[in-house]
């Protein structure tokens, strides 16, 4: 065979990083008295820069979990089966404790540093962190029926994945899934028609239909179903304790835009067993929790992926020459880097803030559970927002190479609107915060609280604050409030995510990022920051210390 070309100017493949290697979320740990994780989530990053994980997470994406209804003679088994790279990422997940496993923990920093492995894992491969977060949100939401907790809450939160349908109390491990929505009502589990009948001896039966379920392999589900009293919650598990399998059917799998990995599908309850969870006529109440700390893996997620994709793009500009130098000498793709660091920091420190005031409320301090439930809502709009536009800008740092999926950069872009979508799209986050300001006051303080620790420190924060507190005074009707929900909700987070950077991040960082996204000294797209900000530095903040880029330069 004639040799035609040498391959030659291509960037060499990523593999033996670590995830872990972040300045800012080492940091967030340490300055929260969690650094005991650290050699975990180290531990953790390291395994997720791996060729044998990377290989993995391309197998769970391309070979995508199927839907069999019936075996070969007939009978309904309403099963799911799944590439074996998919229980062997689930397996080092629920091992280390990214699903439940904090909430059985008094050490301080738990849910912190459960938070921080989520992050560095789920760059490897996000789909599976689908039901992994729905166990770690279902803990709060159950502990409303304390009988049912006591019995469930162990097998939540151990760490051994036991995949296989049994009884859910035979297991050694559980894990949990959520089926609110449905076709007619979407985000307004109000609206839902699926119905619940009291069995007389302490359990329901379910019927009705599920539009979106993701997870549907999961051992047990929180759901949601109309009774006499109104919406109510109630644990449903797939095989009861007889070992007969539970009357839900597995209509069909979605075939979704991205999260292939992880099966969503629909379902049909018909008169399945199952027990309540909470006051009856509460339900939506008592899935807020859940919803709640679903929200939260969003904002790690996005922050997740914008990690993931900053890296890909690092890596690849240094190695990619055109013009005579490297892409990442260039002055303009230096300030698209630089752009992509801040936004990725930002990200990152607002979501482990937020899982900082996981565990503070948890141990009992009121004005950091007000700022969770404000911050998340706020959080969940702008950060998960400014994923998908994040991931587009890094692919296209890799040009055409970018858009084929041999580089994964297709799958990041993919997997971002989902985060935003998942547990209220965007204006029902931004409605979300209308509703937590309405509907509890301390929730405001402990945002201004939390944002004037800084006060004073950079000018154009103290303004962009100034201008959140003058804006609520305008918002006294409730028409004109809802037209400027998103309004708010952006400037509340930036505002926020501004605080945390200039007390907290590199002056570099904190400056471009004040000038750029609070001072207007910035255009519509990544890579228009001020000509003032210090390339320089920010990119030395966001370039892996570990990564196969530096240890060359430092070779050289």
């Amino acid at each position: 065979m004639t040799v035609t070309h040498e391959v030659v100017n291509q960037a060499p493949p990523l593999t033996g990083f670590s995830t872990a290697d972040d300045p800012a979320l080492l940091e967030a740990l340490h300055r929260a008295d969690a650094g005991w994780g650290e050699p975990e989530v180290r531990e953790l990053g390291a395994l997720a820069g791996t060729e044998a994980v990377q290989e993995q997470s391309r197998a769970a994406e391309e070979q995508p979990p199927r839907l069999r209804t019936h075996d070969r003679f007939g009978h309904r088994i309403d099963e799911v089966e799944f590439h074996p790279a998919w229980h062997r990422l689930m397996t080092v997940a629920v091992e280390h404790g990214l699903h439940a496993a904090p909430w059985a923990e008094a050490r301080p920093g738990a849910h912190l540093v459960r938070a921080a492995k989520f992050y560095v894992w789920s760059q490897a491969e996000p789909g599976h962190g689908c039901p992994v977060s729905m166990t770690y949100a279902a803990v709060p939401a159950l502990r409303s029926a304390p009988e049912l907790a006591e019995r469930y809450e162990p097998l939540l939160a151990a760490r051994t994945y036991d995949y296989g349908l049994r009884p859910p109390l035979s297991k050694a491990g559980l894990i949990a899934g959520m089926s609110m929505t449905e076709k007619q009502g979407g985000s307004d589990v109000r609206a839902n028609t699926t119905r619940a009948v009291p069995a007389g001896d302490g359990t329901y039966r379910i019927t009705g239909h599920k539009w979106f379920t993701s997870a549907p392999m999961s051992d047990v589900f929180l759901t949601l179903a109309q009774t006499a009293e109104g919406v109510s919650c109630f644990l449903l598990p797939r095989v009861l304790p007889d070992g007969t399998r539970n009357g839900l059917r597995l209509m069909r799998l979605k075939d979704k835009l991205g999260n292939r990995s992880n099966a969503s599908s629909e379902i049909e309850y018909d008169a399945a067993v199952a027990w309540p969870v909470g006051e009856p006529g509460r339900g939506v109440r008592t899935i807020v929790e859940m919803v709640n700390m679903t929200r939260l893996d969003c904002v790690i997620g996005t922050a997740a992926g914008m990690r993931a994709g900053l890296r890909q793009a690092l890596h690849h500009t240094t190695y990619r020459h055109a013009f005579g130098r490297a892409l990442s000498e260039q002055p303009l793709m230096r300030a698209v880097l630089a752009d992509l660091a801040i936004e990725s920091e930002a990200a990152t420190t607002l979501a482990l803030r937020l899982a900082t005031a996981v565990d503070r409320a948890q141990a009992g301090d009121a004005g950091e559970a007000a700022l969770r439930r404000l911050g998340l809502a706020v959080g969940k709009y702008w950060v998960c927002k400014r994923g998908s536009a994040h991931a587009a800008e890094a692919l296209e740092c890799l040009g055409g190479n970018g858009y084929v999926e041999e580089s994964g950069m297709p799958r990041l872009y993919r997997e971002a609107p989902l985060l935003s979508i998942w547990e209220g799209s965007g204006n029902v986050a931004a409605l979300d915060v209308l509703r937590a300001l309405g509907k509890e006051p301390a929730a405001l303080d402990a945002y201004f609280a939390e944002v004037d620790a800084a006060a004073g420190a950079d000018r154009r924060l103290d303004a962009a604050v100034a201008g959140i507190r003058k804006m609520l005074g305008t918002l006294d009707d409730p028409e004109r409030a809802q037209r400027a929900a998103r309004t708010l909700a952006e400037r509340m987070a930036l505002a926020f995510q501004g605080a945390l950077l200039v007390r907290y991040s590199a002056p570099a960082v904190a400056d471009a990022f004040c000038a750029s996204r609070l001072d207007g000294e910035w255009g519509n797209a990544f890579g228009t920051l001020p000509t003032t900000a210090d390339l320089t530095a920010i990119l030395e903040r966001a370039r892996p210390v570990s990564s196969p880029e530096s240890l060359t330069e430092a070779a050289g």
